[in-house]
């Protein structure tokens, strides 16, 4: 098991950590800050640095699966290509730093946001979405045209506002109660613990609320630091279908 401390801080860039097991897949940690793929967010890169200062790149993470590809509560470290040698050394036990490449992580955070705001903006289902560190794409379930400068500025607008964003959580009782609060047709929140994490944007102190959804992802603390975002595409990808690619404002 992989204490995921992401969940709970998304800032920390780096923790110390213990080796439990070097597999073919890849590395998995008693700890970790990098973030697996999931929930249509990318995975971490970074590197595992050893005691004597020695670095093993690591491309990507991934959630753990068992032999009969059932997810695990393990998180893999993918290490880059041509590391045999210094992945030879590693044997459980064995101490390291675990720590990310933070730009590309904040840069998927500010647009996992952003994402939020779209949903508020275009109050719709979403039956698809992908977060990366260049561009975000959400799918929405409609058939009305969208206009991307409209969204933009509905955007604009939202990030201006400095809105805070929490991190809490709703049983899963809440949830039956309120089924609204999941907008992916796609992906449904993970149960089994009682709890189920939610991001919610705005309503604070009489604020209005301006999203409240389950999501394991990462997200920046206030709108505001968003920055500058941008609609860059509008595709109607089938009848019923609906795509809006959002960007860095250049």
């Amino acid at each position: 098991m992989t204490t995921d401390l992401f969940r709970q801080d998304a800032y920390l860039r780096e923790c110390s950590a213990h080796i439990t097991a070097v597999t073919d897949t890849g590395i998995v940690l008693d700890q970790t800050v990098f973030y697996p793929l999931g929930g249509g967010q990318a995975g971490d890169s970074g590197v595992l640095a050893l005691a004597d200062g020695t670095e093993i790149a690591i491309a990507d993470t991934r959630k753990g699966k068992d032999a009969d590809g059932n997810p695990t509560s393990d998180i893999v470290h993918l290490p880059a290509p041509g590391q045999e040698d210094r992945l030879a050394r590693l044997t459980p036990g064995t101490a390291v730093t675990a720590r990310i490449d933070w730009e590309r992580r904040h840069r998927m955070m500010r647009l996992h946001t952003t994402s939020h705001l779209l949903c508020h903006v275009v109050p719709q289902l979403v039956n698809g979405c992908s977060i990366t560190p260049d561009y975000a794409r959400l799918d929405f379930a409609m058939t009305d045209p969208l206009d991307k400068d409209q969204l933009t500025a509905g955007i604009a607008a939202l990030v201006a506002a400095a809105h805070p964003i929490t991190v809490a959580s709703i049983s899963d009782d809440e949830l039956d109660a309120n089924p609204g609060l999941v907008k992916s047709m796609s992906v449904q929140p993970p149960r089994g613990t009682g709890r189920i994490r939610t991001i919610r944007i705005g309503g604070e102190a009489g604020a209005p609320l301006v999203d409240l959804q389950p999501c394991g992802g990462t997200h920046v603390a206030n709108t505001a630091e968003i920055g500058a975002i941008v609609v860059t595409k509008i595709e109607k990808k089938s009848a019923a279908t609906r795509r809006v690619v959002l960007g860095f404002a250049q």
